[in-house]
């Protein structure tokens, strides 16, 4: 009886300290599993660590989250092309190129228009037009005059176009994060770190919009150089055709103002000779003519030589041609008369 209760109370010993092992193993294991699921203790910032290293960790684990299935994209191509067209009127062949491209739904970028030695006009004009209308305004454009040289061009930027439009989620949603810890952070020098972060962020943001239009501009309308060029003789050419009535006047002006120039020219030439002629006859008419005249009155009132003083000269007769007349002779005997 005695070896009896001396067994059972060693084993009432052995399984109470073998409830109390376990009991504590399992509390060592929950505490344990307790500090693990527990997050990590927030800093006096109101998040875990520096503003920096919160805004690197957030950008570490962004794209994973942010992962989703690749969309299939359009085929984005940049088309441009020149072309060099020899026509008889510069002047109309823009405006033709000027109507064919509102037609198009485009408009006139760029235009130059000179004039090369007085003989022929040249211009340069480039337009954007509608991918779709791309080859219909390339013809009209050729067939506006002589064609000289064409030259196309088409180059695929699918690939850069999905990694701007990629890169402006990521920075986008980036911008975003840094905000969010904005909101949380407390200290003066985090809050100053992330807005300097904020900065720099959305000026790449802005960069990645601005390449983003400049594709899009660039893969909507296509350009097209054009370069009209007039022979060196067309001036000469449109010249030959019949003159109307407005050109006729407009030649009657033009010879009007040109003989009046040339009159002015020729007057202009002559006025110092004029002038001196003008002197000449003022001196002449001052001068020298009162004493011709007085010269004159002083000869016709002087006697006549043989005579006596104030007697007339006698005034020989003569006949009608002018030669004198012989006069009769009182002592000359009379001539007989015939009956």
């Amino acid at each position: 009886m005695r070896g009896t209760r001396t067994s059972a109370a060693l084993l009432t010993l052995a399984l109470a300290l073998t409830g109390c092992g376990a009991s504590a193993g399992g509390g060592e294991r929950s505490q344990g599993d307790t500090k693990a699921a527990a997050p990590a203790e927030p800093g006096a910032d109101g998040y875990g660590g520096s503003a920096a290293d919160a805004a690197k960790e957030a950008d570490t684990k962004a794209p994973e989250a942010g992962k989703r299935a690749p969309v299939p994209s359009p085929q984005h191509v940049i088309r441009t092309a020149s072309l060099s067209v020899e026509v008889r009127d510069a002047a109309r062949a823009l405006a033709t190129a000027r109507r064919v491209a509102a037609a198009a739904g485009g408009h006139v970028s760029n235009e130059t228009t000179e004039r090369v030695d007085d003989s022929h006009v040249t211009s340069h004009v480039v337009l954007r037009v509608p991918q779709e209308r791309y080859e219909s305004v390339l013809a009209e454009l050729a067939g506006t005059g002589r064609l000289l040289s064409r030259t196309a061009d088409a180059k695929d930027v699918t690939e850069q176009v999905v990694d701007v439009e990629s890169r402006i989620d990521t920075q986008r949603a980036s911008v975003q994060r840094v905000r969010a810890l904005m909101e949380k952070a407390t200290k003066l020098s985090d809050v100053v770190t992330l807005e300097g972060e904020l900065s720099r962020r959305q000026a790449d943001l802005e960069s990645l919009l601005a390449q983003q239009a400049s594709l899009r501009d660039r893969t909507t309308l296509a350009t097209i150089t054009l370069d009209l060029v007039e022979p060196e003789n067309a001036q000469a050419s449109r010249d030959e055709g019949r003159p109307g009535f407005l050109d006729a006047l407009g030649g009657g002006w033009n010879a009007l103002v040109t003989a009046l120039a040339w009159a002015g020219i020729v007057l202009a030439a002559v006025a110092p000779w004029l002038a001196a002629a003008a002197a000449l006859y003022a001196v002449w008419r001052l001068l020298l003519r009162p004493r011709l005249s007085r010269r004159t009155r002083t000869a016709a009132s002087a006697p006549p030589a043989g005579g006596a003083a104030g007697a007339p000269l006698p005034v020989q007769a003569r006949n009608a041609a002018g030669a004198p007349l012989r006069t009769a002779d009182p002592e000359a005997p009379a001539a007989p008369r015939e009956d």
